[in-house]
């Protein structure tokens, strides 16, 4: 495939939005590769849909440490992509991810323990070719994980650089819970906790 040259208009296209009172800002449609960058998907097209979506003025791609298949390929797939178009443009792109569903065996392999989200977190950031993400969600409420360890886990690598870095791997994050009758209580005291560090206003 051919050179990438991103298109010199491409923030004249896509309006953006701020997410609530922080400093987040977002195109206002964004890319989320769930589906169609797995290893059973086209590497050239999801090149092709990358390309055309940073032309089309799209600078939010969101994945998971799962997404595949298999769990883990789409993360792979955008590394690649990342590094041969895109790395030029890192400082213009807002990069997601996710942990907390299945990815690796044993009982740190999913959930939301402070061990498992920190090396979700440290294993995504390999597969992508990145030193951070801009944004990392925990992604799955854990009933049997006190939600303080996760989003204490969370606040950890926000500021705590890994071993080899000299950056921590994150620069925003959230606590991605949903509220049912049984997480309603404490997703509520995590609010009056942790609103300003978490962007929930």
């Amino acid at each position: 495939m051919e050179l990438y040259s991103a298109a010199a208009d491409r923030y004249k296209k896509m309006p953006t939005r701020r997410c609530g009172k922080s400093g987040v800002i977002l195109p206002q449609v964004s890319l989320g590769l769930w589906h169609n960058f797995g290893s059973s998907d086209s590497f050239d097209n999801a090149r092709k849909m990358l390309r055309c979506a940073f032309d089309s003025g799209i600078f939010h791609f969101d994945l998971a440490n799962n997404y595949g298949p298999e769990p883990g390929a789409a993360e792979e797939n955008f590394g690649r992509i990342f590094k041969a178009d895109l790395h030029a443009h890192r400082d213009e792109l807002l990069i997601s991810s996710k942990a907390g569903y299945l990815m690796w065996e044993g009982p740190y392999g999913e959930w939301g323990s402070r061990k498992s989200l920190i090396a979700s977190c440290d294993q995504s950031l390999k597969r992508m070719q990145l030193d951070y993400v801009d944004i990392f969600y925990h992604h799955r409420p854990d009933p049997e994980t006190p939600l303080e360890e996760s989003m204490l886990a969370l606040d950890h690598i926000v500021r705590i650089p890994p071993y080899s870095h000299r950056v921590p791997r994150v620069r925003w994050y959230s606590g991605y819970c949903y509220v049912s009758s049984s997480f309603a209580y404490r997703t509520i005291t995590f609010y009056g906790r942790f609103s300003q560090i978490f962007l929930l206003d």
